[in-house]
């Protein structure tokens, strides 16, 4: 079988595609991934094929936020840019495997006849009994149903995307589509990339869809001396070890919120391990023996197993990581399904609620630190949960859809031409 996996955004997005990538070449696939200039080395790394996306966006995201304005714009841009590329791309494979970010793809894969596997990292199907993930306030609303607000998210989705969508399919001799929110989960296969023991899943979904646990990619190259120093410094002495990491994302407040942390680690007798990600969180933290600054990439399961709590901005793969090693994680919800992910670790009992980190005072911030590294219920749940999610195989699960998305018949037909 021929596949085309389409993944943009950040390490949590494209890393579960390189190691899908791997194993369905394994599997004795042709896979080609297309993925952000940023992510080459690592996709040269992985020894797969890729193909480095024009529209190149997750630069610009690193460089900053951008404003609503430029947001419209770069969307834009994207999507005429996915046509063209996608399009060729496309007719020379049997399978779309897109992100839900990806608008275009229904599009693609309809005018190419060919099916669609529609990723997704939290629950992104509209449906009546949960709220979309990508809002402030993920959890049920006891005034308005979830129903009314995926019809607001979906009425600002077709005025960010459904003109540009559909300009480019009349250029393609195609019809118009009413609503991009609809369009998108009725024409594909809507696969979860999530555990359903650490996520949501509604019965009543009216689309097609499945779900297989988070695709860990524990293989990418690290680091060994950054790896054995870091192993050192946590069992060096038996005081506690608190993790914080806000992975790729930023804020303008990334670095009191550093300084605060360390400084009540200092107070409380903690060890501090400063994942200092895209944004070199913590580089400008004085030199203390309870300080590490882990500057570099190392799989988070060489890592979360060794600490006793894990702060963090909220993404779907740091959320996993941390609920796979069976340990508390206090969330710092930033942007998108953050939110989300911070309202299931208090709904789950595995740690705190989430915290705003533009507002919280020091006061604040010892109280939830210390209820995160001493409260026993936390630890008990956190590693129940993680000997769920261990129990899953998300790489397999993802595989084996993707697999099946394609008939017998057609597979057949595409192994005779190649």
């Amino acid at each position: 079988m021929r596949i085309l996996l389409a993944g943009r955004g950040s390490q949590g997005d494209i890393y579960p595609y390189l190691r899908l990538a791997a194993e369905l070449e394994k599997r004795g696939h042709m896979v080609t991934t297309s993925l952000p200039r940023i992510f080459e080395k690592e996709a040269k790394d992985a020894g797969i094929t890729y193909a480095v996306q024009a529209f190149d966006d997750i630069a610009g995201m690193v460089e900053g936020v951008p404003d609503t304005k430029n947001l419209l714009e770069w969307t834009r841009r994207v999507i005429k840019n996915q046509f063209d590329e996608f399009i060729p791309l496309l007719e020379r494979h049997d399978v779309l495997v897109a992100a839900n970010t990806e608008f275009a793809a229904p599009s693609i894969a309809e005018y190419c006849r060919k099916p669609l596997v529609r990723t997704a990292f939290g629950p992104f199907i509209p449906g009546r009994r949960i709220p979309p993930p990508v809002l402030p306030f993920p959890k049920p609303n006891p005034v308005v149903r979830p129903a009314l607000l995926w019809a607001a998210l979906n009425r600002g989705l077709n005025m960010m995307v459904k003109k540009t969508l559909n300009e480019r399919r009349r250029a393609l001799g195609m019809e118009d589509i009413k609503d991009q929110g609809e369009h998108a989960p009725a024409n594909a296969d809507n696969y979860l990339l999530y555990s359903r023991y650490l996520g949501e899943i509604d019965p009543d979904w009216k689309y097609r869809w499945g779900i297989g646990g988070y695709c860990f990619n524990d293989n990418f190259p690290y680091d060994g001396k950054l790896h054995r120093r870091f192993l050192d410094f946590v069992k060096k002495d038996r005081r506690p070890t608190v993790f914080f990491t806000l992975g790729s994302c930023n804020t303008k407040k990334r670095d009191l919120f550093a300084r605060r942390l360390f400084e009540i680690c200092c107070e409380q007798g903690y060890k501090l391990v400063v994942g200092c990600g895209w944004w070199k969180v913590g580089a400008h933290l004085q030199d203390r023996e309870n300080l590490f600054l882990l500057d570099g990439a190392i799989p988070h399961v060489l890592v979360f197993p060794h600490v006793d709590g894990i702060i963090h901005h909220g993404g779907s793969g740091t959320t996993h990581s941390a609920g796979r090693a069976g340990k508390p994680q206090l969330v710092l919800p930033l942007i998108i399904d953050q939110f989300y992910w911070a309202y299931r670790v208090r709904e789950l009992g595995v740690g705190p609620g989430g915290l705003n980190i533009g507002r919280i005072s020091k006061r604040e911030l010892e109280r939830k630190v210390l209820d995160l590294m001493t409260n026993r219920g936390y630890r008990e749940k956190a590693e129940a949960l993680g000997a769920l999610i261990r129990s899953e195989n998300g790489v397999l699960a993802a595989c084996e859809r993707i697999e099946a998305s394609v008939s017998p018949r057609e597979a057949e037909a595409a192994a005779a031409n190649e």
